[in-house]
Formats: structure tokens, sequence, C-alpha cells
């Protein structure tokens, strides 16, 4: 079948190429792949970012999430059927959406939100599971409080502001001039233009900050913070915390390390700092397809591209220049 394969580790290690489809074990079900979404995560998987913590043998297939419909089930597997429409963010390890199959545990898999497209569900499942991991199983978000989301037009973004406002907090996003309006619309009570102004130097008091733009928002990202606070990043740096959840308990002195300046810093300020790396479930896959259906959270996209351009999609998406999701389709 072809695939989007990493050869080797950098910015030109991605290439198509002819690989066997995958088997089928016993708790797993194949998926004829429909539509897969370009995530950051593929560029830093690919690039080796985290070569030395998720142990990848050379070559394989990249591509974090998907939706498509079930070809074949394994001989345990009683919740899907051949032929049921399914979305997925396949565990660490067992990744490979940039192709025309895969084979994926059946417990990272759930039914597709019978109201959106394959192109719009192979556009959420990373993104929806990370704001709800964020907002529900880390900050443990209720109603009242309040939670400031960065890049709030982006595709991570523009979905924590729904499931914020789902949870009943009042949400505040970052977005540039052109995207006030948009951001208005998925649910944001207050919009800060960053392109005319500094949100450290108009925010404050909040009980979450969700950021996904690196370490100078992060850094001005714990001054707005109420005492106790909590700030949220899903781009690092990581903190021990991490090492626990990747089974690799000595590796926290390095996460320790490598966190050392954020975490000093937020004790400083009586507030704290947690890395969120976010984590495959079908289960709560299955619960935000309700959300979905019911009208609660929608899709954002920007484009799709076709198959046979996903390196030049996810180019698109190094680039800065998508506004939602960036889908590829066959």
């Amino acid at each position: 079948m072809k695939a989007f394969v990493v050869t080797h580790y950098g910015p030109d290690g991605a290439e198509k190429a002819d690989v066997p489809v995958p088997s089928v074990g016993p708790r797993d079900v194949l998926v004829d792949i429909r539509a897969a979404s370009i995530n950051p995560l593929d560029k830093m998987v690919r690039n080796g970012e985290f070569k030395q913590l998720l142990k990848y043998k050379l070559p394989f297939v990249l591509g974090h999430d998907l939706a498509g419909v079930v070809t074949a089930v394994g001989s345990q597997v009683t919740e899907f059927s051949v032929g049921d429409e399914v979305y997925s963010r396949p565990r660490d390890l067992r990744i490979g959406a940039f192709a025309e199959s895969i084979a994926i545990d059946a417990a990272d898999v759930a039914h597709k939100p019978a109201t959106l497209s394959f192109a719009e569900a192979g556009a959420v499942p990373l993104v929806a599971l990370a704001a709800w991991q964020a907002l529900v199983d880390v900050a443990g978000v209720q109603p009242g409080q309040k939670v400031l989301v960065h890049a709030g037009a982006g595709g991570l973004g523009s979905t924590v502001i729904q499931v914020a406002k789902h949870l009943g907090a009042h949400v505040a996003t970052t977005a540039s001039s052109r995207d006030v309006e948009k951001v208005r619309a998925l649910g944001a009570d207050e919009v800060v233009d960053y392109t005319q102004q500094d949100f450290a130097a108009v925010l404050s008091g909040f009980d979450v900050v969700v950021d996904s733009l690196g370490p100078e928002s992060l850094e001005k990202s714990l001054t707005v913070l109420r005492p106790g606070g909590l700030a949220i990043s899903v781009v690092g740096p990581p903190d021990p915390s991490f090492a626990t959840q990747l089974g690799q308990p000595l590796l926290k002195p390095v996460m320790a390390v490598l966190s050392r300046k954020v975490r000093r810093t937020a004790r400083k300020l009586g507030v704290r700092y947690s890395f969120l790396f976010m984590q495959a479930s079908g289960e709560q896959l299955a619960t935000l397809a309700r959300l979905y259906d019911d009208g609660t959270l929608r899709p954002v996209l920007d484009r799709t591209f076709p198959f046979d351009q996903t390196l030049d999609a996810m180019a698109y998406v190094e680039q800065g220049k998508a506004r939602g999701k960036i889908v590829v389709t066959r």
C-alpha cells in the first residue's frame, strides 16, 4: 500500500513509499483510511524531537489521527464490525495515519460522529482528546472558572475554546485581527488581538491557561494566573510526571532539568505548571463524538489536500498558514 514514512530524522525525513498492509492482531481493527489530519506533532516526531522517548523503528509511517472504515477485526474484538465508520488517534508507537490502511488497537477507536464527514472527523481526534484531557483530566475545570486559550483560531485552540465553554468556563483567547470574530463565534468571551495588545498586560486572575505556542508565551502566561492557578503546555518543556506517563521513571531527573526554569518561576508566582502529552482513548472519543453530534462541538477546518500531496500539506502547516485543521483525504 502507499504511505508516507519517516526514513530518517530531520526536516527532509519523510517520503512516499510502498509498505505492506499491516497485520491485524487479536485486539486490532484494520481501517481503510479516508481522511487524516496534519498536526504539529507530526513535524516533531519526523524531526526526532522525541526519539529518546518514543523508540520508533525506522522506517515508520507518520500520522497521528484519522477517520475511515473498518475492513477487518481481530479475533477478540466485539465492539466493532466490518463496515463501521470510525475515527481514532492511535497510541504512540502505533501511529501511521498517512497511509491507505492502518491496524489500530480497538481501545483507541470510536465510532465516527454521524454528523461529520470523513474529512471533518479525521480532523478532530488528537485536538479533541488534547482539549478534553487538559481541561477535564488535568485541570478539572469547573463552571465559572476562567480559562485562557492561546491561538484560539488554530486547530487545538479552537477546540479548547469549545470544550471550555461546554464545561461552563469563562473563556479568553488570543487571536489575530482577522480571526477575532471567528473565535467569538466559537464561544470566546474575551479576545485579545495579539497584533495590538500584550495579553499579559490586559488579563489577570485566570484559573487555567492552555498554551501551544512555546516558552515566551508560557512564561508570560504564568503571570496572568490567580494564586494556585495552572498553566498547561502541549509543547513543553516536559515535566517529571511525563516520565511516569511514559513508564520510564528513570527519566524523571532529566525531565526535572528540562522543566526546571518554568517550574521554578511558577513556584515563585504561587502557581503551577503541567506538561500535557495526550494519550489515546477510544472511550473519550466516544464521549466527544456525542458532543460533535449534538452540536456542542464543531470541527474547524482550513483546507484539505489529496492524499498524494501529504508532504505539501505538512509544509503548509509548518509555514504557519493554517487557520484551523489541515486534512488529507483519499
